[in-house]
């Protein structure tokens, strides 16, 4: 244990706080989540470097420096309410938890979602409501939300996310075609309705599956 917790630190320092991202907040939530449970024993031993990793039902869990860098886009604070959309083994949740004030995380494999509760229960992360759906039509039932994340690229930024956005609320997800260079973008929703979109860089994901976004193959 002792090996992970300075791989962990070493992962933020080298790999989030050396890439400017300096706000105490998300830098003490990376040090307190250990990685190496989001991962199966196989790839424990990786669960430091500076990539994305497989996880179950063949899909991954994101680079670190990307979920931090979408942690602060959005602008994530003490109090906040949270979705994401494609919880995946869980990990960015948990990291997003330790900010917020609750998170609720949907996640369209079975498989998945059951593994991710059962974490979040194990390693006592009570303020995280793992969902199974789709993820592309929100949560309206626990809207509105004041940050939202995509871990999935659309076609385009889905109506319900930003129909569920609070006044002010930050939605930052990666919109283009699978397979290619994405857009990491911001959507501001502003007290009238309307919104501010900002580009944020290229990026790689896996595609959004939904009703709002990629067919399933």
């Amino acid at each position: 244990m002792s090996d992970f917790a300075d791989l962990r630190g070493q992962m933020v320092r080298r790999q989030i706080e050396a890439r400017g991202i300096l706000d105490a907040l998300i830098l003490d939530a990376f040090r307190e989540v250990p990685r190496e449970e989001f991962v199966d024993e196989e790839h424990r031993r990786w669960a430091y470097d500076d990539n994305p990793l497989p996880i179950e039902a063949g899909q991954t869990i994101s680079q670190p420096y990307i979920v931090a860098l979408m942690i602060e886009a959005a602008a994530i604070a003490p109090g906040g309410k949270v979705l994401e959309v494609g919880a995946g083994s869980g990990y960015a949740a948990a990291v997003i938890s330790r900010i917020a004030e609750r998170v609720v995380a949907i996640e369209r494999h079975g498989e998945l979602a059951h593994i991710a509760r059962e974490r979040m229960a194990r390693l006592g992360y009570d303020n995280v409501r793992i969902i199974q759906g789709d993820g592309t039509r929100g949560c309206a039932d626990e809207a509105p939300f004041d940050a939202i994340l995509a871990a999935a690229s659309g076609s385009h930024v889905p109506k319900p996310l930003v129909d569920q956005l609070a006044p002010g609320g930050r939605l930052v997800m990666p919109v283009g075609d699978p397979g290619f260079v994405q857009e990491l973008v911001k959507v501001t929703k502003r007290p009238e309705g309307t919104t501010r979109q900002e580009n944020l860089g290229g990026v790689r994901f896996v595609p959004l599956i939904g009703e709002e976004g990629w067919r399933d193959s």
